[in-house]
């Protein structure tokens, strides 16, 4: 089977190179927008970054309103290198959203009864229920890239996870699940500026990890893997879509808003409420306690 796999793995290589579909979001021309164009002013930058999430995160509370009123169930995977960006688009997503029917996955390290579990079974758990967004924060392709690459799985089981996990997916599909992948690429001269950054701010230092640390000297090695992963998982049923995430901010809006574009949502949002004027309420005898019974938190700014 992994000669197979193997195989499969250069020939789509081959074909892959020399096709693209605009309608995936892989030959669209990049437009200079006021993120990318270095004439822009900096604070007419911030200004168009911040007025364009803000149009967005309404979009994504109309979204996330149409998953509960239809009883959709939607996964949405991140994954990427080390500080390529992950994080800071969930971030983004999440912030508007109502956290009972929206979550964010971030598994561990697996414990010694879960490496004998059959692979994907802890992630089962974390799967949408009718009405819910759930983010995963890295996912089951762990397993092609992290685990590949330190050598965590064995060759038996990095070939049967990408023949079994395309199965899988369809399975999830077929059952009424949404399934949308990202990858977030970011280049190694940006990646390193990244770690850079990390390293001297004291707030950003639990980022990184003895095993990122590691992964930063196994660059070519994880692009191989990335490269074999998506070859045998880019199903039509679950697609891989890549964000170039060298700029955040552009990051952050180009994903956000390609992600919106992929359902079709309408507004089912709650029409406004009219705040009447507060009926005034009887006085039945009630005192507030003496405030010297009660403990305040200091108010030192």
């Amino acid at each position: 089977m992994g000669k197979q796999l193997m195989a499969k793995t250069k020939n789509q290589h081959a074909v892959k190179a020399k096709t693209v579909d605009p309608k995936r979001g892989t030959a669209v021309p990049e437009k200079l927008s006021p993120l990318a164009d270095p004439k822009v002013k900096k604070k007419k930058r911030n200004k168009f970054y911040a007025d364009e999430l803000r149009s967005l995160h309404i979009e994504l509370v109309k979204l996330q309103e149409w998953i509960k009123h239809e009883g959709r169930k939607v996964v949405v995977l991140f994954e990427g290198r080390d500080a390529a960006g992950k994080g800071g688009v969930i971030k983004r997503i999440v912030e508007p959203l109502n956290p009972r029917t929206c979550r964010v996955v971030a598994l561990g390290t697996p414990t010694e009864r879960q490496k004998t579990e059959w692979y994907f079974q802890r992630y089962c758990a974390m799967l949408p229920a009718a009405g819910e967004l759930v983010l995963f924060d890295r996912s089951w392709y762990n397993r092609a890239g992290v685990e590949r690459v330190m050598g965590f799985c064995s060759d038996a089981e990095y070939w049967e996870f990408l023949r079994s996990c395309p199965e899988f997916e369809r399975m999830l599909v077929r059952s009424g699940i949404t399934i949308v992948k990202y990858w977030f690429s970011v280049s190694d001269e940006e990646q390193e500026r990244r770690f850079r950054s990390r390293v001297e701010d004291p707030t950003k230092r639990w980022k990184l990890s003895p095993m990122d640390m590691e992964a930063r000297n196994r660059w070519q090695e994880y692009s191989r893997a990335k490269d074999d992963m998506l070859v045998h998982t880019d199903i039509e049923q679950a697609r891989w879509y890549v964000v170039n995430s060298d700029n955040k901010k552009r990051a952050h809006l180009n994903c956000i808003s390609h992600f919106l574009r992929l359902l079709p949502y309408k507004d089912v949002t709650p029409k406004k409420m009219k705040l009447s004027p507060r009926k005034p309420e009887k006085r039945e005898g009630y005192a507030r306690p003496p405030l010297e019974t009660q403990n305040f938190v200091p108010e030192i700014f």
